[in-house]
């Protein structure tokens, strides 16, 4: 309190607002303060629910549950990867769950039905069961009269259908967990046949899945039957159209290659050869041709050379020179036998060049002959390979059938091959699941669960109890506490004012607020009188605080009340002090103080009178009174006149407090006019009555009237209802300890000690005249400065 009090409203102002989100559970205290405000209804709705659970409970038959456990088994048989025709089960988590549904299935329970003969048995057959006694509603409404038509008999697939829904109410199927075993419960109101049924459930489980791979079985012999059948058919005719397409396009082979392709590879080769020979005679010729054009003899020339005619006619010129020669010794040139030696000469020397030139036209003529059988060779490869292009093409055609031939080929003999394992594994088949722990009969009911009932039912109880209670404090939209003051408007609280009658231990006394507390200068509620008083007086030390609206949001949250006893508490501590009604409408506090006024305010400020003549004197308390006449006369917007702050100026050098008691400020305007003109406002709230929206809106408006708030009073608090309210206010017997002591008891029991006699009514129509209980008034101010 020693910090300036000022209507600052914090930045998050509206963070203080209702809404769902108002954590109401901020410490472990809240909570238990919630609890012990709801205690009863926490208490009764626990117990209803629990007495409902617990009534429920001990009401139902007894049902006995028996399991059988089935395990999936992980092996698969294939009959035929092509379609998969027939295939046993996969571990898949899908296929699984299917399963738990199809044991499940009414079409494998109705087959239970049938093999157990269900339809025969009381608990699944109403029918059979002895017919009811009419209850006492029936009997008093006429529904036990024996003249009622007996219904009809319903017939044979009725009952099982009915039988069926029964069991399958019955029947619960889970997968343990992510392994391959199912349990199968089964619940009945008798043990034997709980187990019976739980055991029928998994043989039939057992006998459908034999049943059905039985089935897929015998059709997929059927079908790879007669898909042999034509698929044989399918494969001869595509080989004889293959066989038959090759001799059509000549596309004979041998040793894997057509006849065509050796034919070219034949003719290839004579082709290398050819011109292998003609490249070696166009060598030799081209070589001759050379040496005749440099001029070189025919002794040089390779090819005369190796010619023996050549050589023949070479030795015969040698010797026919050497016989020249050896005759030109002797005779003369023109000598006869000379010049036949030179015709033989000449002879041998024509013949040899007679026979170089035949060695070269022969050279030219099988180079020539070389040239045209490779011609001829080029001309028949083409033609080869003109027809070889033409297989090419009917070649692609052939491939394509015989691809279809040999596709055909290999699915026959895979049918072929499936069709065989079939026949062999027909005698095989198993069911993909056994039983791996048959159900045994249950020796104790699993329905109802009566210990985890009246638990569940308890837990319940109070979880409902408590939800209720949070549900009721978030909508709860009352003030109950000088914390919730604080913490939801951010404004300081200026204490709790406890209500008269919750004071049950003062048996004596006035129940007027203000005259208690004349009566009772120690108790609780001049205490709190006290706290307000010290506040304003804490705010008077920073900054001048002489005139104070006593303000509240709405009427009938004891406002007036507190303005009277604030001011008394004022004036019997030593301080002059002034209250001024300023509700024109209603005069509470005239009324409250006992005033019958000629003279008031309005009287004062139209100038009809002195201000003198408009103040009233409590002798008792010594309290000056501002107050209104009771003629229902008003001016027009009185404080908001030029007079009535004139007026507050005056008052404020004669009187060291004045507090002023405003309509409420959410119906008239008037209230924020007077909080704007005043020092300080404090706004009053009724404990559990005073809604928090209102006070938020009578806030905003003094904020609106630049008003300073001093701070919010908590009023009428209830001490008796200890679990609405907190610390500040704590218990009734906390107060009752503390204000019962025995010597303050004697002070104010006029039976007990009679030092003091009863308080005399003050002469409020002689203002500042001292009355005859002037002694008794500074006895009060004496004990109000030293308590």
């Amino acid at each position: 309190m020693s910090q300036k009090i000022s209507f600052e409203l914090a930045p998050d102002f509206k963070e203080h607002s209702d809404s769902m989100g108002d954590n109401i559970f901020r410490d472990v205290k809240s909570i238990v303060e919630l609890a012990l405000r709801r205690f009863m209804l926490i208490t009764i709705t626990a117990v209803l629910v629990f007495g409902a659970i617990a009534h429920y409970t001990f009401s139902q038959t007894p049902l006995y549950t028996a399991t059988s456990t089935v395990i999936v088994d992980s092996q698969r048989t294939n009959v035929i990867d092509l379609g998969d025709v027939l295939s046993g089960t996969s571990l898949s988590t899908s296929v699984l769950d299917t399963e738990v549904r199809v044991i499940g299935s009414k079409a494998l329970l109705s087959k239970v039905v049938e093999k157990e003969n269900l339809i025969n048995e009381p608990e699944f057959n109403p029918l059979l069961l002895p017919p009811e006694e009419p209850g006492f509603l029936q009997r008093l409404f006429g529904g036990g009269n024996a003249d009622t038509e007996p219904e009809p008999v319903p017939s044979e697939e009725v009952l099982k259908k009915r039988a069926v829904n029964r069991l399958a109410g019955k029947v619960r199927v889970a997968r343990v967990g992510t392994t391959y075993l199912i349990q199968i419960r089964v619940t009945s109101v008798s043990p034997p046949m709980a187990a019976r049924l739980a055991n029928a459930v998994a043989e039939q489980y057992g006998i459908e899945q034999l049943e059905v791979k039985l089935e897929a079985t015998a059709r997929a012999t059927r079908f790879l039957a007669e898909r042999v059948e034509v698929l044989e058919s399918e494969v001869t005719a595509k080989e004889l159209i293959v066989e038959n397409f090759r001799t059509e396009s000549g596309l004979l082979a041998a040793q894997g290659t057509t006849l065509t392709e050796t034919s070219i590879a034949q003719l290839q080769r004579q082709k290398v050869t050819q011109e292998g020979e003609v490249a070696r005679i166009r060598a030799r010729y081209d070589g001759m041709r050379r040496q005749l054009n440099s001029g070189a003899g025919a002794d040089a020339i390779g090819e005369v050379l190796s010619s023996p005619v050549v050589n023949s006619l070479k030795n015969q010129l040698s010797d026919a020179q050497r016989r020249k020669a050896e005759l030109s010794t002797s005779l003369g040139p023109s000598h006869p036998r000379m010049l036949a030696v030179d015709s033989e000469i000449a002879d041998y020397e024509t013949q040899i060049n007679a026979e170089m030139s035949r060695i070269i036209d022969n050279l030219r003529v099988e180079l020539a002959v070389a040239n045209d059988q490779i011609a001829a060779l080029d001309r028949r490869i083409n033609q080869s390979r003109s027809t070889l292009a033409r297989n090419n093409r009917s070649q692609v055609r052939l491939n394509e059938l015989q691809r279809e031939a040999d596709a055909s080929r290999m699915i026959l003999q895979e049918f072929k091959q499936r069709f065989t394992q079939t026949r062999e594994q027909d005698e095989l088949v198993q069911p993909d699941s056994r039983i791996l722990s048959p159900a045994a009969i249950p020796w104790a009911p699993s329905s109802p669960r009566t210990t985890l009932n009246l638990i569940v039912g308890l837990i319940l109880g109070a979880m409902t109890g408590a939800g209720l209670a949070i549900i009721l404090e978030i909508f709860n939209n009352q003030i109950r506490s000088v914390e919730e003051i604080e913490r939801k408007f951010g404004f300081p609280s200026l204490g709790a004012v406890p209500l008269i009658k919750s004071l049950k231990f003062l048996g004596f006394g006035s129940k007027v607020p203000a005259d208690f507390l004349v009566q009772d200068p120690l108790s609780a509620y001049a205490e709190s009188m006290r706290y307000i008083r010290a506040s304003i007086a804490i705010s008077a030390m920073e900054e001048q605080t002489k005139t104070v609206t006593i303000a509240s949001s709405l009427p009938d949250e004891g406002k007036t009340s507190l303005t009277l006893s604030l001011g008394r508490m004022s004036a019997l501590s030593g301080d002059k002090t002034l209250v001024i009604d300023g509700d024109f409408r209603r005069r509470q506090l005239t009324a409250s103080a006992g005033l019958d006024p000629k003279t008031g305010l309005v009287e004062y400020l139209s100038g009809e009178c002195e201000l003198e003549d408009a103040i009233y004197r409590e002798e008792h308390t010594g309290l000056d009174l501002l107050a209104l006449t009771l003629n229902g006369r008003t001016l027009y917007d009185v404080f908001g006149t030029k007079a009535f702050d004139t007026l507050l100026e005056r008052l404020k050098e004669e009187y060291d407090l004045i507090l002023i008691d405003t309509a409420p400020l959410l119906l008239i305007a008037e209230a924020g006019v007077i909080a704007s003109k005043t020092d300080k406002t404090i706004l009053i709230v009724r404990w559990m009555k005073s809604r928090r929206s209102s006070v938020r809106r009578a806030l905003e408006m003094l904020k609106s009237m630049k008003a300073e708030v001093l701070g919010i009073g908590l009023n009428m608090v209830d001490l008796t209802k200890k679990r609405h309210h907190t610390e500040q206010a704590s218990t009734s017997s906390a107060y009752r300890k503390y204000y019962t002591s025995e010597s303050r008891w004697r002070w104010i029991n006029p039976r007990r000690n009679r030092a003091v006699t009863k308080l005399p009514a003050a002469n409020l129509n002689e203002p500042n005249v001292p009355g005859e209980d002037e002694e008794t008034s500074t006895q009060l101010r004496s004990m109000l400065n030293n308590g």
